[in-house]
């Protein structure tokens, strides 16, 4: 029989990729589910998989859970937008519905691997450790870092392997849909195509841990295999300014860039994030292969060539 592998936010850049990879696995059969708040169906639109609108807090897809319909679950529905300010929302969508989910995948003993994130660590010193100083500054921030704990309360009485995967600052083909809140370096490739130099804030020495989408598309793989339970980071290993990524566009784009620099808006912005990985190794057996020459490389030169689809599903 076929394994048949839900995503929930399947229509989003991480999901939706992730997706694209998934249908190209021999007898395996993906099933989306997004609300389309968020995603694009344009993200799906050549990853031949089957795609329903509905909720991750639906009761009726719990229950499909619960059943065995499924043999893994990569979990990645969520409010993504760290802008959001309502508590009640947030915490009802992304920890609510991510607590049903998993005791519904637990009456099944489905895998079930999810999406949390490096705002779990605020602005707590890098490098960041999972079960280090954990420091979320804003709501989302804590909607992720309650998943978390949420899950590890399951790991003894889980039937089979719950893996959590903190993402870091993810970038690639099939974000564009995503707007203010895609990565800089679209938005910064954006600005000059329109003719504007690149905006920072002041003065572009933060530092981001920037990962490329392939990379985080394997991490996931990799958790279908994992042998336990547990909570990694998923990122490069290594922090680069905003500084960096405009020198790279330069580099890409073959022209200078003048940098306007304005104040940051964000009392709660993380100003230095850097993943440590020797966890993760440990727990996936995978290691980041994109640094952020590599990864901007390739995707500046599909932006050039007007393409913005997930990046499995390019011929």
């Amino acid at each position: 029989m076929n394994e048949r592998i839900l995503i929930t936010g399947g229509a989003g850049f991480i999901g939706a990729n992730l997706a694209a990879a998934l249908v190209k696995q021999p007898a395996t059969d993906v099933v989306v589910l997004d609300d389309f708040s968020f995603g694009s169906w344009k993200n799906l639109l050549h990853v031949d998989c089957e795609v329903r609108a509905g909720s991750i807090a639906d009761a009726e897809l719990h229950a499909e859970i619960a059943s065995g319909a499924f043999s893994s679950i990569f979990h990645e529905g969520a409010i993504s937008d760290t802008t959001v300010l309502d508590q009640r929302l947030m915490l009802d969508i992304n920890t609510n519905a991510f607590a049903a989910m998993l005791e519904a995948s637990a009456a099944s003993g489905t895998r079930m691997i999810y999406a949390s994130s490096a705002a779990t660590y605020g602005n707590a010193a890098a490098p960041n450790t999972v079960g280090g100083k954990e420091e979320a500054a804003n709501i989302y921030g804590f909607s992720k870092l309650s998943m978390d704990r949420i899950a590890r309360r399951w790991y003894d009485r889980h039937p089979s392997v719950i893996i959590g995967l903190r993402y870091f600052n993810v970038y690639g083909p099939g974000e564009a849909h995503k707007g203010s809140t895609a990565s800089m370096m679209l938005q910064l490739y954006n600005q000059i195509m329109a003719g504007k130099q690149p905006r920072l804030f002041k003065h572009g020495e933060q530092m981001r841990d920037f990962v490329y989408i392939r990379d985080v598309i394997d991490a996931n793989l990799a958790a279908l295999k994992a042998p336990r339970s547990g909570v990694c980071n998923v990122g490069s290993g290594k922090a680069r300014c905003f500084n960096d990524v405009v020198m790279n566009l330069e580099v890409q784009l073959d022209r200078k860039l003048d940098v306007e620099y304005f104040d940051n808006p964000f009392d709660f912005y993380q100003n230095h994030t850097e993943a440590e990985m020797d966890a993760t190794r440990e727990l996936l057996d995978w290691s980041p292969a994109w640094d952020l020459e590599k990864g901007m490389a390739e995707y500046i030169a599909l932006l050039q060539k007007d393409i913005n689809e997930p990046i499995e599903a390019i011929a």
